[in-house]
């Protein structure tokens, strides 16, 4: 019975050490697998649409190159992906500046801007991911005080789209030395100072009232002209009419007649007549005979 025993408590401890070894065998492939995938996930990165990476080597540095959208191998500690958008972002520049003729004027620009791939890495080693924050504000402002000094207040008004367009090809060509690229540039608002404004207003009132008293003058021009054409026609007029008579009198015997038709048809339009008296002779048609 002792040996039995024995033996049991032999067979016993063998079972013992064969689990405690095939859970120690579990634990290691379990810690190994744990590893592994934590590693394999170490290596991998994603760049997503409208950006590009740009890797960065802790023994090379920065590597030249821009690396596509897509899932990518990397290894893990060495190299460091940074990811930069390049898709095209809006941003608004102000800036308060004076013109020509000493005015103070705010202009406001909305520039998009991208960075060029092909220089990506040189940007994230001079500039870094912020790279449209440390640039466009700087050189915004420096543009726009440039070009408005060269134009009085009121040029900026009248010659808006020529401002708009010095403003654009000086930016972008001042971005470009900066591997920014520039989409568009448009002036979005311009305000002067409240002394301007009110000079403009009293200018405007006064071309107003400048104007009305131009065309008041025309005005009595021409009626002047017309007063001195009308009574020159009376007066020829009047000389026909004498020459007429002089030459021929049957012409007074016709108006005299034309006279008495006008009245006899006033009258029988009127109300107050009824008739007109056929005996007797009319007073206008006697007024020639009797004389």
């Amino acid at each position: 019975a002792l040996s039995r025993s024995l033996v049991s408590s032999a067979y016993a401890s063998q079972a013992m050490a064969a689990s405690g070894n095939v859970l120690n065998n579990i634990a290691r492939a379990a810690v190994g697998i744990g590893a592994g995938i934590s590693l394999f996930q170490a290596s991998i990165y994603n760049v997503d649409g409208g950006t590009r990476a740009v890797m960065f080597d802790r023994l090379r540095g920065v590597q030249p190159g821009a690396i596509g959208e897509g899932t990518h191998f990397r290894i893990p500690w060495l190299q460091t992906p940074h990811i930069f958008d390049v898709r095209i972002r809006p941003r608004n520049i102000g800036s308060n500046t004076g013109t020509k003729d000493l005015q103070v004027v705010t202009i406001n620009l909305r520039v998009l801007s991208r960075p060029e791939e092909d220089f990506l890495h040189e940007i994230f080693s001079n500039l870094g991911l912020d790279y449209d924050e440390r640039v466009l504000p700087s050189i915004g402002n420096e543009v726009l005080k440039a070009v408005v000094a060269q134009y009085n207040a009121e040029q900026l008004i009248t010659q808006r789209e020529r401002v708009s367009k010095q403003v654009r090809d000086a930016l972008t060509a001042r971005a470009k030395e900066f591997h920014i690229q520039l989409e568009d540039v448009a002036i979005t608002d311009l305000k002067f100072g409240k002394e301007f404004t009110a000079a403009i207003e009293s200018k405007q009132v006064a071309e107003q009232d400048a104007e009305r008293s131009r065309l008041l003058v025309l005005k009595t021009e021409q009626e002047k002209k017309a007063a001195i054409i009308r009574a020159e026609g009376e007066s020829e007029a009047a000389r026909l009419v004498s020459e007429a008579l002089e030459n021929s009198p049957a012409l007074v015997e016709l108006r005299r007649i034309e006279a008495a038709k006008d009245i006899a048809e006033t009258l029988s339009r009127s109300r107050n007549v009824t008739y007109l008296p056929s005996s007797g002779h009319n007073v206008l048609l006697n007024m020639g005979q009797a004389s």
